[in-house]
């Protein structure tokens, strides 16, 4: 027994004694009972007897003491033997299994229960990451009130050094706990596990049975219909629905028909999970329809799962509906949350020839402008030939309607230097550097965004914020990192540039008339960059663009000299070319060594040329410039390069598209190209 605690015991009764005999020692100290014996004849006879029961008390504490140690020794021992049968007993039958694991990963400790459900455990020899598959490393906490996350949703258990961790094992789901000596989590833990399996079956039904929503949308209901004769028109139109109606009765959906091109879907998340476990294949099911036009049927469609309620799943479907839309149709474009998967377009956007919205688009622009104080123009990062020309279209619409504009220009690719010193001198146009467009815009500021709608690519991103109106005109696939709340949009996938889209809107606008030649031949540059001179992506709707090009001074010789290299470039293209890697399913990759200042010029022009050469589907050029790695993809259609630009940052079209990506290097972005031609190869052998 610790004497600490026997004293504090024994200690009352001296100072009680104390009190009680003071009195009588006081007295006997007056008479001199302790002077010299001689005086001891002095003493009085009670003195004596003081002094024996003062004696007596004194030996009477030393017993009490001595047998009060006897006592609490016999007691405390008494009570730790039970105290430890109680703890063997209770660990033995407690009723959650639970187990020790020493330093080392193997189990010391395991109670009946947990022997119960982990029959095959052994003390000393089993690892515990052969039991619920977490190494003894993986168990230790990040820190207070953590969470460790395996096989589900871990949950925040409160306390110091205890960690939830979600598990499955031995054919159930558990939550473990973990307890450490002193909180050293060095040492020995105690796993406490808590069978939480109807809670996460319970959990799995409701998440279940919530519900989906979806649009979808007939992308070329009325091409497919005017293609058609009249006679068969309903009968194309009822085949359409019926294979609509079909794939929603199959999913046990509620489909409601809101407009002749257009449904809307109400299912349980079950069934969506076995739709995108088929991934989507109504989206080539519908291109099976016959009709006499002489493309197919396509859909869009977009989901929306997983909302907190069900307005806002709704608003989840409603965005990925106008994601795929924006994207040129023919996908499946799911949110869930904040994740967003895309499935399908793997056939080129068809053109639109309706140029409708570009009138409207005129009429709107120029309603913009009149309400704004000054217009600023911007591109994205390290401008090309189709941003540089589209910016100097929006720039004379602009200056025809009276607006005081500026053209946002950063660091020039060497390739367009002269290209942008003959625009500059030509006085038609103002550049301005990121720094003077800031000062200059305000909330009367109208900023016109071409060939980018992504906050991260463009010139200047602090622009959008101060901006008070922003209209985006581009032609690339819509992204879902946008630039949300535009004032105007016009995003046609359909076309094949933004130089084309801003001659549409200018053709709409009465009071541009005849522009200058500078502008012109610079937006004819524009679409014969992007369409790899008229051989990809062009429609009757480009050729009208050139053609009123042409009639207001767009020479083509001019436009070649533009697009002429120098010697040093040629040859840069050559060695790409030369050592080039070509894989078995026609798809070349190489890369631009060394650090270019017009890289991303000379990787573009090397992934058109590599698609020249016979038995290649797909060519993918990696260079690098003093600030990012650029790579540009191209593609004869059987391979969608955008979807793999997406996945590392960058977009573009199925057959055209490139990226940036800044903090990287050459060697990682090679690697990870090769990761996602090999995943899109084997989601296609799917």
């Amino acid at each position: 027994m610790n004497d600490r605690m026997l004293t504090k015991i024994v200690t009352p009764y001296i100072i009680f004694a104390a009190i009680l005999f003071a009195p009588g020692l006081i007295f006997l100290f007056s008479r001199g009972n302790l002077l010299p014996p001689y005086y001891a004849s002095t003493l009085h006879p009670a003195d004596y007897i003081l002094e024996a029961c003062a004696a007596a008390f004194i030996i009477l504490c030393v017993v009490t003491r001595i047998r009060q140690k006897r006592l609490l020794a016999g007691f405390i021992a008494g009570v730790e033997s039970d105290v430890e049968d109680m703890v063997k007993y209770s660990v033995r039958n407690y009723p959650l299994p639970i187990c020790v694991v020493n330093s080392e990963g193997r189990l010391v400790l395991t109670n009946d229960r947990f022997k119960e459900y982990f029959p095959s455990a052994r003390i000393l020899k089993t690892d515990i990451k052969d039991v619920i598959g977490l190494s003894r490393n993986e168990i230790e906490p990040a820190g207070v009130g953590s969470v460790n996350i395996r096989d589900g949703v871990g949950e925040t258990v409160p306390g110091a050094g205890n960690v939830g961790i979600s598990i499955s094992a031995g054919g159930r789901s558990w939550l473990t706990l973990a307890s450490y000596l002193n909180e050293d989590v060095s040492k020995s833990v105690m796993l406490h596990f808590i069978d939480v399996t109807d809670y996460e079956a319970l959990k799995g039904k409701y998440a279940d049975e919530k519900q989906c929503f979806c649009y979808v949308v007939i992308d070329n209901y009325d091409d497919i219909l005017s293609k058609s004769k009249d006679e068969k028109r309903p009968a194309i139109a009822a085949s359409i629905e019926t294979a609509i109606l079909e794939w929603g009765a199959g999913m046990g959906a509620i489909v409601l028909r809101h407009a002749k091109d257009r449904f809307h879907l109400i299912f349980d998340t079950t069934h969506f999970k076995e739709v995108e476990a088929g991934k989507f294949s109504i989206l080539e099911e519908i291109r099976k329809t016959y009709t006499d036009a002489e493309f197919p049927v396509s859909l869009s469609i977009g989901v929306g799962a997983g909302g907190a309620t069900l307005s806002q799943t709704e608003e989840y479907a409603a965005f990925a509906i106008d994601l795929a839309l924006g994207r040129g149709g023919d996908q499946a474009v799911v949110k869930s949350g904040d994740d967003v998967r895309y499935y399908g377009g793997t056939v080129q956007v068809i053109e639109n020839r309706n140029r409708g919205k570009s009138r409207v688009m005129a009429h709107a622009l120029k309603q913009h402008m009149a309400r704004s104080s000054n217009v600023m123009i911007m591109g994205h990062r390290n401008m090309d030939m189709d941003s540089l020309g589209s910016a100097l279209g929006a720039n004379r619409i602009a200056f025809a309607n009276g607006k005081d504009v500026h053209i946002v220009r950063g660091e020039i690719d060497p390739s367009m230097r002269d290209v942008f010193a003959a625009a500059s001198k030509s006085g038609y146009c103002h550049f301005v550097s990121c720094e003077d467009a800031v000062k200059s815009t305000g909330a009367d500021t109208l900023l016109i965004v071409v060939d980018c709608h992504t906050p991260g690519m463009v010139e200047c991103p602090n622009l959008i914020d101060l901006a008070g109106r922003v209209v985006i005109i581009d032609h690339h696939r819509k992204m879902e990192n946008f630039i949300v709340d535009a004032a105007l949009t016009f995003m046609d996938p359909g076309a094949s540039s933004t130089s084309e889209l801003v001659a549409e809107i200018m053709q709409y606008d009465d009071k541009v008339g005849k522009i200058e030649k500078i502008e012109a031949n610079l937006m004819l540059a524009g679409i014969f960059v992007d369409t790899n001179n008229f051989s990809v992506k062009t429609g009757t709707r480009t050729f009208d663009a050139a053609r009123w090009l042409r009639e207001n001074g767009a020479d083509s010789m001019t436009v070649r000299e533009y697009l002429q290299s120098d010697m040093r470039d040629f040859r840069q293209r050559a060695n790409i070319i030369s050592n080039a890697d070509f894989t078995m399913s026609g798809i070349a990759i190489s890369r631009n060594e060394g650090v270019h200042a017009n890289a991303q010029t000379i990787v573009a022009q090397a992934a058109d040329e590599l698609l020249d050469i016979k038995g290649i589907r797909a060519s993918f050029v990696v260079g690098e410039t003093k600030n990012e790695v650029v790579v540009s993809a191209r593609s004869l259609g059987s391979i969608n390069v955008h979807a793999i630009m997406e996945r590392i940052g960058g977009g573009g079209h199925l057959t055209m598209a490139a990226a940036q990506i800044p903090g990287a290097s050459q060697d990682e972005v090679v690697e990870r190209i090769k990761e996602l031609i090999e995943e899109f190869d084997n989601h296609d052998k799917n």
